[in-house]
């Protein structure tokens, strides 16, 4: 969220110490340079990747993903979420929301953009378009979108400050038929807080989860107005959403960041975990009941969870792993690089996003403000990926065979930091021998 726009809608301080986020550009600065500037080709076959990318990985360097739609400006590269089909376990095939928002776009030009890759997110195909009457450029749209699919890729959902859509997409067109979906909106009598919008418009949408069988979908709604919702929906035999009711007894009132199921396989999960601009919680889907997720400091702001093999936590000033059902533990002993040009070093890493791999549940994956850190020991030590450009990191994903995609404000790249070949090490920064990584056989 900018800074300026929080202020000029007169939220508090403590809210934005609170949400502790870092605002995505809209300025037209030039994209850091990359150490791999080779093209992709447009093959979408996992067996058959480019000769660029099977080269770039092979060789242990990091290989810049180009074929992403939009106009290429500052961060239009940067995919802000990453979601699968709930139906299936191929993590091959993705699809991904970009955001193409900066100065230097025409504002009839700036749009929302859903693509697909079935390769492993080296190559993408645009699938649909979200145009300026479905977002709000100037508030904070970029960099907390909810997104998901629905089982076979029928639809999506994604979330802006003008609330959720269902997405549909037209077949060879990249164009899309968008619905919203019911929600909240702004209140007659003055809200807690001052906000940006007028009584009667939507309440913005953020964090969004659908069951794997797409019949249940769960939504997070507010926007620095000390007044968070989730409403849940079920589908109709439309394929549209209809609202069921509030979840009511959410025990905070800072915005949704984040929400994830226990198991993310079944169709009845037990436990939802949602994550707010201050601590972690727990509900019980069966009970409807609140309860705190044990183990996580205060004024903790949840940016990114993931739940595989327990829940990991991504949080405003550190990562946490799980000890236990419902309880978690703050790594205090990583050494993660807190400044790009110095080696200072310590646990208070501001995380934004973790990802596990189901595959191999020791390795994981942490993107951040300062970069992106992995481990290969379920969380105790980490190290720094020093040869991706510098800048600040939201999101990954694990493919298949070990290769992870990792995207942000510098752009999207595919690396393989879990080599025996390459056997990266953290490097001085003034260190001018790059590391990397080569394709990886399990």
């Amino acid at each position: 969220m900018a800074m300026g726009h929080l202020l000029r809608s007169g939220t508090s301080l403590l809210a934005i110490a609170l949400a502790c986020g870092v605002a995505r550009g809209q300025s037209s600065q030039t994209r850091p340079p990359t150490p791999n500037k080779a093209t992709v080709s447009g093959d979408s076959s996992r067996e058959s990747l480019s000769q660029n990318a099977l080269d770039d990985l092979e060789s242990c360097r990091v290989h810049r993903v180009t074929s992403l739609p939009g106009s290429h400006k500052y961060a239009s590269d940067f995919i802000e979420t990453i979601a699968t089909d709930p139906a299936t376990d191929d993590s091959d095939v993705m699809w991904g929301l970009t955001a193409d928002l900066s100065t230097d776009v025409p504002w009839h030009d700036r749009a929302l953009y859903i693509s697909k890759s079935s390769n492993g997110g080296e190559t993408w195909t645009q699938v649909a378009r979200m145009d300026s009457r479905y977002f709000d450029a100037e508030i904070g749209e970029g960099l907390r979108n909810g997104f998901l699919v629905a089982p076979g890729g029928s639809h999506f959902v994604i979330t802006t400050q003008k609330g959720a859509f269902q997405v549909f997409p037209q077949v060879g067109t990249g164009n899309a038929v968008i619905r919203p979906i019911e929600g909240p909106r702004v209140p007659d009598t003055p809200p807690k807080l001052s906000v940006t919008k007028k009584p009667g418009e939507p309440i913005r949408a953020n964090a969004v989860e659908m069951t794997r069988d797409g019949k249940r979908l769960f939504i997070g709604y507010g926007y620095f107005d000390l007044d968070p919702h989730i409403f849940s929906y079920h589908v109709e035999r439309d394929g549209s959403w209809a609202q069921d009711k509030t979840i009511e007894g959410l025990p905070s009132e800072m915005d949704i960041l984040s929400m994830q199921f226990d198991d993310r396989k079944r169709t009845d999960p037990g436990f939802l975990y949602v994550g707010t601009g201050d601590q972690a919680y727990i509900l019980n889907m069966h009970t409807m009941g609140w309860a705190r997720v044990d183990g996580v400091g205060p004024d903790s702001a949840i940016h990114g969870m993931s739940a595989v093999n327990g829940l990991h936590i991504a949080a405003c000033w550190g990562v946490y792993n799980p000890v236990g059902p419902g309880m978690v533990r703050r790594n205090t002993t990583a050494h993660f690089l807190l400044h790009p040009t110095s080696d200072e070093a310590g646990p208070n890493l501001r995380a934004y996003g973790i990802e596990v791999d189901p595959q191999s549940p020791n390795r994981e994956v942490v993107t951040s403000i300062t970069g992106v850190y992995v481990s290969e020991d379920s969380g105790d030590t980490w190290r720094r990926l020093n040869d991706l450009p510098d800048g600040e990191y939201r999101t990954a994903h694990f493919d298949s065979d070990g290769t992870v995609l990792v995207s942000g404000m510098p752009g999207t790249f595919l690396v393989t930091p879990y080599s025996d070949a390459c056997a990266p090490q953290l490097k001085r920064r003034e260190s001018a021998v790059p590391t990397r990584k080569a394709a990886r056989t399990r």
